[in-house]
C-alpha cells in the first residue's frame, strides 16, 4: 500500500515510517497539513495516517476538508487525543479509524491491513442487494 503519514513529532514519524517500510509499504511523510495537501494533490494514496494536532491545524479538519472535496481514501487518525468525545469527533470528521498514542505497533499494522481489506472489498455500485 502507498501510505501518507502526517505527523509532526519527528520521533513518532520516524518510528511509524520505519515500521511501515519494514512491513513492505511505500510511505511518504509530511509534518504539516500544507505539505500533506501538496502530496495528496500530486500522488494517489491507499491510506492516510493523520495526527490531530499539527502545527498548522487540526488533522480532523483536514480530514473533513478532504471528504468535502470527495477524497475517499481511507483515513486513520493517530493521536494523543484519547477522550470519547475526541474519538467521536474524529470519526465524525470522516476518519475510518482512530488509534490513540501511545500505541502498540502490531495494532497499528493490523488496522492498516483492515483498512486495506475494506478498500479492496468495496462492492461495485448496485451489487450486494439481497432482493
Amino acid at each position: 500500500m502507498r501510505i501518507l503519514l502526517i505527523e509532526d513529532e519527528r520521533k513518532v514519524a520516524d518510528f511509524v515510517k520505519r515500521g511501515l517500510l519494514e512491513a513492505q509499504h511505500v510511505v511518504d511523510a509530511a509534518s504539516s497539513i500544507a505539505r500533506a495537501e501538496d502530496l495528496v494533490s500530486d500522488q494517489d494514496y491507499d491510506l492516510l495516517i493523520i495526527d490531530c494536532m499539527l502545527p498548522d491545524g487540526d488533522g480532523r479538519n483536514f480530514c473533513r476538508d478532504l471528504r468535502a472535496r470527495g477524497v475517499a481514501v481511507p483515513v486513520l487518525l493517530l493521536t494523543a487525543k484519547a477522550s470519547t468525545a475526541d474519538k467521536v469527533s474524529g470519526l465524525d470528521s470522516g476518519a475510518d479509524d482512530y488509534l490513540t498514542k501511545p500505541f502498540d505497533f502490531t495494532e497499528l499494522l493490523a488496522r492498516v491491513r483492515a483498512l486495506g481489506r475494506r478498500r479492496a472489498r468495496r462492492p461495485a455500485l448496485g451489487r450486494g442487494s439481497l432482493d
